[in-house]
């Protein structure tokens, strides 16, 4: 009889427990599409501070959030640097911030980061989110994940959220380009057709 008293008592108190801790978990799902996006500061690998506010004549942005130690992200670099090479002169340029947790991740430390970006040949701003505090406002998950903005007169409104393409194992392959698809969309005045898709990558380290 005591027996069953006591596993009662725990059942119910692990009940309680369990219930109060995801009552008093609010998470964060980050901005939606359409969202108005606020501006940020970030340290460049040249150690200058970045914000959006810098690009005077920016038409939107291109906002990847990846890293040096993704087999994902490794993947999309020459692809991201492409995306740059296209879009940067067009007004889109590609934003890069690292939002992993360096002591969990070493290999994204703030020097991996820049010898990464000097092998690589990056020419966009490669940021980093020392503090965590950025990439839970976008809702970032994964590395890589993109957010593409638009520069309206309400501010930068959200317009894309997701994968880069629709095969990460062969650039060759690709039959769909998300973000392509959305930025040329921008450029011609239309609305994007596929505003969100399912980001493919690693889960970002905090």
């Amino acid at each position: 009889m005591r027996k069953s008293i006591s596993i009662i008592v725990l059942t119910v108190t692990v009940a309680f427990l369990t219930a109060f801790s995801v009552a008093n978990v609010k998470p964060n799902k980050g901005y939606r599409i359409g969202d108005v996006v606020e501006d940020f500061s970030l340290q460049n690998i040249d150690g200058a501070m970045v914000s959006l506010a810098d690009y005077k004549k920016a038409k939107g942005f291109i906002i990847i959030f990846t890293c040096n130690t993704c087999p994902y992200a490794v993947m999309y670099e020459d692809r991201i640097i492409a995306l740059n090479k296209k879009y940067a002169h067009k007004g889109y340029p590609v934003i890069a911030i690292m939002p992993n947790n360096t002591s969990l991740m070493p290999g994204d430390s703030f020097d991996a980061m820049k010898q990464r970006a000097l092998d690589k040949g990056f020419t966009f701003p490669y940021l980093i989110d020392s503090e965590q505090k950025v990439y839970p406002k976008f809702g970032a998950t994964k590395t890589p994940h993109v957010f593409i903005l638009q520069n309206r007169d309400q501010g930068h409104t959200l317009e894309y959220i997701g994968a880069i393409d629709d095969n990460y194992k062969d650039a060759r392959a690709v039959k769909i380009k998300y973000v392509e698809n959305a930025v040329d969309a921008l450029l011609e005045g239309k609305a994007v057709k596929t505003t969100e898709t399912k980001a493919i990558g690693c889960s970002i380290k905090v």
